[in-house]
């Protein structure tokens, strides 16, 4: 809820000021426990620090007269605050993150597998299951990708890269798993 409704120019830094001060950020929390026949309860209340008492907050006042008193002195009441516009940005930032991701993940499951069926061929794409471990399936890459003289410099560097790292990758795996040698 917005307490706002500034419209002309010269008030348009209050009119920012209103809108980034939600008046759900503050409140005042004040937790009562049981008192004599009347059940514990907990009061919330949207006021300013110094109000933050229970004489303020706790309404309808569950007592009448002079155990009002001995009512608010069992009550514990605490001023809280919190940053909405931190909270959303936090949340944006999570969100962008998850959605590259999964977008990432997309890529990775449909559109590589199609470009690397067309640049190096259906057959060599598909293995037995004894040679997976034992051959590297793009180790040719490097030369296929020196010969494409249609492609930009800049993708044929990356994909040099990305080559050179399933390398390692392999020879981490070979190592580890063949001959059960921990690279440090």
């Amino acid at each position: 809820m917005y307490t706002c409704i500034h419209v002309s120019l010269k008030n348009a830094k209050s009119l920012i000021c209103d809108l980034l001060q939600n008046s759900e950020d503050i409140r005042c929390k004040c937790i009562c426990p049981p008192y004599r026949d009347i059940e514990g309860q907990i009061y919330k209340q949207n006021v300013s620090l110094k109000d933050c008492n229970c004489l303020h907050v706790v309404e309808p006042m569950p007592v009448d007269g002079k155990d009002v008193e001995a009512y608010c002195l069992r009550c514990e009441c605490k001023f809280e605050e919190r940053s909405s516009a931190t909270i959303k940005v936090t949340i944006i930032m999570y969100l962008s993150i998850l959605g590259l991701l999964l977008l990432y993940m997309v890529y990775l499951t449909l559109l590589e597998p199609m470009l690397k069926r067309r640049l190096f061929g259906h057959s060599q794409l598909i293995q037995s299951d004894d040679d997976v471990g034992d051959q590297q399936p793009f180790a040719n890459a490097h030369n296929v990708l020196s010969h494409s003289h249609s492609r930009p410099n800049m993708l044929n560097k990356v994909e040099h890269a990305q080559q050179r790292w399933r390398r390692q990758v392999q020879e981490q795996r070979k190592s580890v798993f063949d001959r059960h040698v921990v690279l440090s």
